[in-house]
């Protein structure tokens, strides 16, 4: 049973067309990530999703049902991040969060352990790095123990030693058991802590499914010799061999199944051409994402 299943989700604002016709299931247990640059499409998903916006036509089921008030309470949701009180502590901050949201306060250091924060609780908010105010943020949603959780962007804006933190965290909530729906627009936040991806543009689903099938990053080989026509017109006939092309003084080669170097380098031999260079290499994130969304890389 898919946790949330979207079925023809549209949204237009005057005339643009935000989202168009978009169906996928998030499976529970996922890291799910909704991958797309901005303006794409996603914070108005999730809006829809968490009943702050509503859908033109379609519709979605959260827990195998129509959504009630009885489901929504099983979703944490972090579409931005939560007004709090500078001059208050990261507790204070809490109970507050907890009477807004009509949580208990007994919630509290739970959330906080979770997000490593229990040294600093009584810190001042004003004190806390971009890192930390983002797991603060992110133990608001904690509370009351959701088994689903809603990040717009989790990692946006924060430097790199805030961002290794909240990747941390979210795995950390993965492991737990958590379903997890991340939007993002960075590439690299999806490889790292997603288990499936739904890609966005312009408001259209392009692909969805899991990361290592949606984002298909088949390894291909690299080699140079003497005479690179030759190379490039044996390779062509090495069974499983879907592309050979030349590119300044290698030539690249691409294959339906996963090379075998030293199978390549003696068929090569065996064809009276002699490898100065043979190296197994993997199509970088980017290249997969820009083949897929259509766009030049340049």
């Amino acid at each position: 049973m898919p946790i949330l299943s979207l079925q023809n989700i549209s949204k237009k604002y005057g005339a643009v067309q935000a989202l168009s016709g978009i169906s996928f299931d998030v499976p529970a247990g996922s890291v799910f990530g909704v991958l797309g640059p901005n303006g794409s499409g996603k914070t108005t998903l999730l809006g829809i999703v968490t009943d702050v916006l509503k859908a033109d036509t379609g519709s979605f089921t959260l827990f195998d049902k129509t959504p009630s008030a009885t489901e929504r309470r099983q979703i944490g949701t972090l579409l931005e991040t939560p007004n709090f009180y500078h001059y208050l502590s990261a507790y204070k901050n809490l109970e507050i969060s907890a009477a807004v949201k009509h949580r208990g306060k007994n919630d509290i250091a739970r959330v906080l352990e979770i997000c490593g924060l229990t040294q600093r609780q009584h810190s001042a908010f004003k004190t806390y790095s971009l890192g930390m105010k983002q797991r603060l943020a992110i133990a608001s949603v904690l509370l009351g123990d959701p088994d689903v959780l809603i990040l717009d962007e989790p990692t946006n804006g924060l430097d790199p030693s805030g961002i290794a933190e909240v990747r941390e965290l979210v795995r950390k909530l993965a492991d737990s058991g958590k379903t997890i729906i991340l939007a993002s627009h960075l590439l690299d936040e999806v490889e790292k802590v997603c288990t499936h991806v739904a890609i966005l543009r312009s408001g259209k689903l392009l692909l969805s499914g899991p990361v290592d099938t949606v984002i298909s990053r088949n390894d291909f080989v690299e080699m140079s010799t003497v005479n690179l026509p030759a190379l490039q017109a044996v390779m062509l006939k090495y069974p499983g061999c879907t592309a050979a092309v030349i590119q300044g003084n290698i030539v690249k080669a691409s294959f339906t199944d996963l090379p075998n170097p030293e199978a390549i380098n003696r068929y090569c031999a065996e064809q009276g051409i002699w490898l100065s260079y043979l190296q197994l290499r993997k199509k970088s994130l980017e290249t997969a994402f820009l083949e897929i969304t259509n766009i030049s890389a340049s």
